[in-house]
């Protein structure tokens, strides 16, 4: 079974294979990182690791037993007992059941690891896929309406008080 494991700088050379790989499937449904990205990898690596170390953020990959990421699982805008849920998977690891049960551990450790009680995530409302894994992991619509680059998109929170 693949290892969530918490960002750590021997992480960005599997991490920057994976976005490579999966950049074309991504921008499908997820706004593209663009070129600059990829460009200074390095120091964006180095900028999150940095701002992990603050609390602010708590950065995952989702890694198999030789290493390759499958996946990144992130809290971000960590404030008040909150924060927003992001995730990728890559195309090769998705109908798996993966990102579900990834998201599910991601909950149960912001809540025990993290003191975290609410979740909020957003995904585009052409990102089925997305808002399947949501609901699974106990996610409910807020009802809001959003704009995520431009593309409409939904809102969805979750408590993790149960979580403890």
């Amino acid at each position: 079974m693949p290892d969530l494991q918490r960002l750590h700088p021997d992480h960005a050379p599997a991490l920057l294979a994976f976005e490579q790989e999966n950049r074309a499937y991504f921008a499908a449904s997820i706004p593209d990182r663009g070129d600059d990205y990829f460009t200074d990898f390095e120091a964006r690596h180095a900028a999150l690791l940095a701002e992990q170390a603050t609390g602010a953020c708590h950065f995952h990959v989702l890694v198999d037993t030789a290493g390759e990421v499958l996946g990144r699982f992130n809290l971000v805008d960590v404030a008040d007992g909150s924060a927003e849920l992001g995730y990728r998977v890559a195309e090769k690891a998705t109908g798996r059941g993966l990102a579900t049960a990834t998201v599910r551990r991601l909950c149960t450790l912001a809540a025990k690891e993290y003191g975290l009680t609410t979740l909020r995530a957003s995904t585009t409302r052409d990102n089925l896929a997305s808002q399947t894994v949501l609901t699974r992991a106990g996610f409910a619509p807020t009802g809001e309406e959003l704009l995520l680059s431009g593309r409409p998109g939904l809102g969805y929170v979750r408590s993790t008080a149960g979580e403890v």
